[in-house]
């Protein structure tokens, strides 16, 4: 595994790192996440801005939380369409701030299961019912967007594509166990899959680290995408 794309010469030679050239699929599927990553960060900034105006124009507390909520994703996706194509220690801290901001999501679903049980928060059909559906749209399109680059061994990519599919697991169930909840009147699933969520964040924040670990070491093979100084210029905006 790499730990981050390496550096070649313009003429395809191998850089002074001693690697080998990057191939041209190399350089397109570069091309095309920077691309994408960059659209999913702006697409779902809009998103978070709208909630917010939303929200405060009803004043409706829930749904403001809904909409902060958002800035965890923006701001992973944020830092990963910022870094990605960059010196391989700039994609390691990447990968490790993503890491940060997964556990980070983590301990905050923690703590709000917490805060649940303590005061049970009525459920609102409509305002909820629009944050949940828009959430499930989003995170399948960003599932979808990310889906062609999900072997990649890249630590960066890799952080990406564990958050879009923890984000396409946890949308999709809390918006299919609120429904139950609003049918029949018991909360525990909702808290059972908030530890599960909480579960899911802490694993792929495992997982990083391990795709870390593996990229620092001496030995490791050197799969997946390498940098060159032409892929910032060619896939950033």
């Amino acid at each position: 595994m790499t730990g981050g794309l390496r550096d070649v010469d313009s003429r395809g030679e191998p850089g002074r790192d001693g690697e080998a050239a990057v191939t041209a699929t190399d350089r397109a599927v570069a091309r095309a996440y920077t691309l994408t990553i960059w659209g999913i960060a702006l697409g779902i900034l809009i998103q978070a801005v709208a909630t917010v105006l939303w929200a405060l124009a009803i004043g409706n507390v829930q749904l403001l939380k809904d909409g902060i909520d958002w800035v965890y994703d923006v701001a992973l996706y944020g830092i990963a369409a910022l870094i990605f194509g960059r010196e391989a220690r700039a994609e390691r801290l990447a990968a490790m701030a993503i890491g940060v901001v997964l556990a980070i999501a983590g301990l905050h679903t923690l703590y709000d299961l917490w805060d649940k049980i303590l005061t049970p928060r009525p459920i609102e059909v409509w305002t909820l019912g629009f944050a949940a559906a828009s959430a499930i749209v989003i995170a399948l399109l960003v599932i979808a967007a990310l889906w062609r680059f999900r072997r990649e061994e890249n630590p960066v990519i890799k952080a990406t594509w564990l958050s879009s599919r923890n984000d396409a697991i946890s949308t999709t169930g809390f918006a299919l166990v609120g429904l139950a909840a609003r049918v029949a009147p018991v909360r525990w699933p909702e808290y059972l899959f908030d530890l599960v969520v909480a579960g899911l964040c802490f694993q792929a924040t495992w997982a990083i680290w391990r795709s870390l670990k593996r990229s620092a070491e001496p030995e490791a093979p050197q799969a997946g995408l390498r940098n060159n100084p032409q892929t910032g210029a060619a896939g950033g905006l």
